[in-house]
């Protein structure tokens, strides 16, 4: 079930969630087969433990991998991958079904390489969904800022 601030922010834009069986959207891989669309065009969302404590969100493309090195470029500090008890703690999503809006007080940062799509497509919250949107409508919704961040060759 999507939860309730996910569905506000939806309403509010005019968006809807595709909604799955539980279980059948966690993966970047299984999302794109479930949806229909190639892995590149699901949004995943990873929250990031910054060496400076504070946490940020990347939203890449399914197929591609952070860069260490961009991150830190763009942020000043290292980061390591957030552990699943933090990313439930601090989002309120458990992995799998990480929604990159309806989250407050995260840094979020949009590789732009989501941009070539026209649909991509992020999590609703949960393991079984996919909200199809515009690069555009993903940046204006999540608050994020637009950088390079994936790793080159994805």
């Amino acid at each position: 079930m999507i939860p309730e601030k996910v569905r506000a922010v939806l309403a509010a834009h005019g968006l809807s969630a595709l909604e799955y069986e539980p279980g059948s959207t966690p993966t970047a891989e299984m999302a794109a087969a479930r949806i229909g669309v190639g892995v590149s065009q699901i949004a995943k969302s990873i929250l990031l433990a910054g060496k400076d404590g504070v946490f940020r969100m990347a939203i890449l493309p399914g197929d591609a991998k952070i860069s260490s090195a961009k991150i830190k470029g763009v942020t000043g500090v290292k980061h390591s991958m957030a552990s699943p008890e933090d990313t439930l703690r601090v989002t309120g999503f458990r992995p799998g079904g990480v929604c990159p809006f309806g989250v407050d007080g995260i840094q979020i940062y949009v590789d732009e390489g989501l941009s070539r799509y026209p649909l991509v497509y992020p999590a609703a919250g949960t393991d079984a969904t996919g909200v199809p949107m515009t690069f555009d409508q993903l940046v204006q919704i999540s608050g994020g800022t637009v950088a390079s961040i994936a790793a080159d060759g994805d």
